[in-house]
Formats: structure tokens, sequence, C-alpha cells
């Protein structure tokens, strides 16, 4: 018999330290929903770690009153690894950005990806590089003006879900600072899955991007820009739902409910299909199509620690008997006299 786990509030997962973001940042949205949850997961508070690199999103390990890592730029993923492997039972957080996890840091993040251990990454993408006072970043879109590119940027932009789709991701998601609710539901998803989660969160930086995804947030354009996936269900949007997204052969479309298209014409969402996910992770950048939110991919696959813990197990059983010096002189071995 296990004993119970203990019963929290936000208060205790909310640290002694100032919060120091710019007034109005949407960091601050993602703190505050990540400590009201927490007290949800049924997990003692002392096997949660955060971890994180550099940039302002990385700050967050000292505002959760939790264990963390702040660690370098760019590292955050190989020392979230290893703490995993160091102790499997750890609920392992990687808390990253636009810029931390996919520039410097990029190599890391999709070998963890790949490798499919049970840990969740949360990348803070505002399409800037807040911490250095606003150049452009991996996911800034093509012509941005910045104080690094000031004709505009020529790199064609990052897609984060699309990048973790390719590195083998088993869970992808995408959620935005200002939608609390769905933003709590995801954070739940993630915990919930066990493998590499990668959710992907669209964060306002007003000070050096504002307004980049209002598009997204805005009371009078989010209907038509925003496709909320729900497994399961229709791909709907708009004010009265009166669009859908269908496939016309291999092609995605929209396309507007009415005499020509009905509701079953319209594609059906399902979480486990690779290919539904890669449709809707290139939607993003597209003028013509919704930004989706929510689970884009969720499968489940063997993690990569309970492969190690596995191997580990075999050389135990297959290790032959004898002594330390049997093994010391089992090779070239010579006497110096």
């Amino acid at each position: 018999m296990t004993d119970a786990v203990k019963t929290y509030t936000k208060k205790d997962f909310t640290s002694d330290q100032a919060v120091r973001w710019c007034p109005g940042c949407g960091d601050y949205a993602i703190l505050a929903q990540t400590q009201k949850v927490f007290p949800d997961l049924g997990v003692d508070k002392e096997n949660f770690v955060f971890i994180s690199g550099i940039g302002c999103s990385s700050r967050f390990p000292y505002y959760m009153d939790t264990y963390g890592f702040h660690t370098i730029h760019g590292r955050a993923s190989a020392i979230a690894s290893g703490v995993k492997l160091a102790n499997p039972d750890l609920s392992v957080w990687v808390v990253t950005g636009d810029g931390d996890g996919l520039s410097i840091g990029g190599n890391h993040t999709i070998h963890l990806l790949r490798r499919n251990l049970d840990i969740n990454v949360m990348l803070f993408n505002n399409r800037i590089y807040g911490l250095t006072k606003g150049q452009y970043s991996p996911t800034s879109e093509v012509g941005k003006i910045t104080k690094s590119t000031p004709m505009g940027s020529l790199d064609t932009p990052f897609n984060p879900l699309t990048l973790a789709l390719g590195a083998g991701a088993t869970f992808v998601s995408r959620t935005i600072d200002k939608q609390t609710k769905h933003m709590q539901a995801m954070i739940m998803r993630s915990h919930g899955h066990k493998g590499t989660s990668f959710m992907e969160i669209y964060q306002n930086c007003n000070i050096f991007n504002d307004g980049a995804f209002a598009q997204l947030t805005d009371k009078e354009t989010k209907s038509d820009t925003v496709l909320l996936l729900e497994n399961g269900e229709p791909m709907l949007f708009g004010a009265e739902k009166q669009k859908g997204v269908r496939l016309d052969g291999n092609t995605p479309i929209v396309v507007e409910i009415g005499d020509k298209w009905g509701v079953d014409d319209v594609l059906v969402h399902d979480e486990s299909d690779y290919v539904i996910a890669s449709l809707l992770s290139n939607m993003t950048y597209q003028p013509d199509f919704p930004d989706p939110i929510g689970v884009l991919y969720a499968i489940e696959a063997e993690t990569y620690e309970d492969r190690m813990v596995a191997q580990i197990d075999l050389a135990i059983e297959k290790k032959p008997s004898g002594s330390i010096q049997d093994i010391l002189n089992s090779g070239d071995t010579w006497v110096v006299d």
C-alpha cells in the first residue's frame, strides 16, 4: 500500500521570488495556469522538476515552488534527459522559448523528441528574441523588421509543430496565452501522456513583438482564425461554425457549410493520425487557413527510460559470475619486475 498523494493549492506551487517579467507579458498567464493546474495532477510536489535554458521564459523555475535548474543556453533538453534517466519517477518539465529551444538548442530538442523520454516540453513562442531586446527569432515570419533585420528577415521560419512531428514526437499540441481554460486542459493532457509531450504556447511579447497573435485573440477575428481541435469531431470554425476544413484529394481546403458542403463533408480530427497532424501543422503561416490549437497528435509508444531500465536488467541477468580481479585479469596482462 502506497502513501496517499498530498493535497495542494496554487499557493503551494508559488515561490517567494518576485516575478520579473515586463508588465503585460504573456508569461504571467502561462505561469498562473501552471500553478493553478499542478495541485490537481496527483503528484507530490517534491517529484516535480522544472528545467530551463536562457531567455525570458527560462526564469520560470524560480517562480515555481518545486525543484528546478536554470541551465545554459539551449541545453535544457539535455539536462532534463539526464535528470529523467537518473530518476525516472520524477515529473520533468522543460520550459524553453522559440530562440532557446529552436536555435542554439534545436539539436537537443529534436533528439529529446525522437528518444521519447517521459518529459514535458513547454515552448513559449513569441516569434522574437525578447531577452536580448528584439532580434528576429527562428519563428519570425519572412520580412520581419527587427533590430537585427532592419530591411526584413530573409529566413523561412521554423514551424515548431511540424518540426516536432518530423522528429518523431508522440504528443504534439498548441495553445495560446490568453486562452487560459484551454491552456489548463493542454497542461493536463501533456502531463497525462507517457512519453515526450511537446506543447507550443503562442505568447505575446508586448514590448518587442506586440500583437503577433492579435488575429487569434481579438474578439472580432478569433472565431475565423482559430481552429479548435477536438478528437473525433469535425474541423469547424467561424462565429457560427459555418466554415470547415475538408480534403480535396490530398489537399486541405476551407469550405463554407451550406448548400454545397455539409458537416459530413468536413474532415474529422483523429489525434492518432500522423497525416492529419501534418496537414494541420502546416496550416501555420498560411493566410487562407485558421491556426489549429489543441492536441494535433498523440500516440502511445515505448519510452526511452523504459528501454534503458530493461537493458540494464538484462545486463544484470546475463552478468557472468566472477570477481573484480577476474575481470581485470580477463584481457591482456603482464607482470612488470
